[in-house]
């Protein structure tokens, strides 16, 4: 199975595998590999623009890790020694592997053995020669960083040269719930925040959306601004990352969401690198 690789084409099943598939990423700036260990399309929070069809509230499945070994083994070896590119009818700027991504159909660190899956892909990176070039990257809603099983998933990427791009679209509660479905407190938030950055390099990544014709508030800014304050001291956040909607979403209130103005992003950026903190947008 191979389709055209674009940033807006982020089809799970692009490469016809259960656990391995090719996107195209704006925050990543080229081609990243991701690792889907939500085949079930579950997911502990439930974003207004997530992507994901029939997404159902739950944990990661447990992992055959035989297969994902096959796959991601062989699928490395396509896109290093094969034609992948060519297949995927990829731009020639973009023939580039930027990272291993542990993201998918779901929140990635609800898996049961998550740090075993960490320790294996960095083992089969190793094994094709990629690092310490590319970065192993987790994406994730950071709402179980306070498990233990997690926290040592985080070690394991840290020693591999990886990143988490930790996922905060809102400092307010009313915001986290309309948002991500999530009643998660600002003090969970910024706990999990700050084991996250203590234990690897930790990106925070922001989708600005218009909801209902609301746009980007100004209590929704200054809230964000107040708990960016609260994290000044942490050498381990390196970036925050805001970006908008550039594709569809499949949940039901997609007929309610909009990107945001460039403007409106740009304005935001200026403010939160007012802070001292490198943002970028995407």
């Amino acid at each position: 199975m191979t389709s055209n690789l674009t940033t807006t084409n982020h089809s799970r099943d692009s490469a016809g595998l259960t656990y391995v598939y090719p996107v195209m990423s704006r925050r990543a700036g080229g081609l990243s590999i991701g690792i889907n260990v939500n085949a079930n399309n579950a997911c502990n929070w439930r974003c207004v623009y997530c992507q994901v069809p029939d997404l159902k509230i739950g944990a990661a499945p447990d992992i055959d890790f035989d297969l994902l070994e096959e796959e991601l083994r062989s699928f490395l070896k396509d896109v290093l020694q094969g034609d992948f590119y060519d297949r995927f009818e990829v731009e020639a700027d973009k023939r580039t592997l930027k990272d291993i991504a542990i993201s998918g159909n779901g929140e990635p660190t609800s898996a049961k053995y998550f740090a075993r899956l960490v320790t294996l892909i960095g083992k089969i990176a190793l094994d094709a020669g990629l690092l310490p070039g590319i970065k192993p990257v987790l994406i994730t809603n950071g709402s179980l960083i306070h498990q233990a099983n997690v926290q040592q998933g985080l070690k394991s990427l840290q020693a591999l040269g990886g990143e988490v791009w930790f996922k905060l679209d809102s400092a307010t509660l009313a915001g986290r719930q309309k948002i991500n479905n999530t009643r998660q407190s600002e003090a969970q938030t910024l706990r999990n925040l700050r084991v996250s950055a203590e234990l690897c390099p930790t990106k925070i990544q922001t989708c600005l959306l218009d909801y209902a014709g609301a746009g980007w508030s100004d209590a929704e800014q200054d809230a964000y601004i107040d708990l960016l304050k609260q994290v000044l001291d942490l050498s381990g956040l390196s970036e925050i990352m805001l970006y908008t909607l550039a594709r569809p979403s499949l949940q039901p209130e997609a007929p309610y969401l909009k990107a945001v103005d460039s403007a409106v992003m740009q304005h935001f950026a200026a403010r939160i690198s007012a802070l001292g903190f490198k943002v970028s947008m995407h």
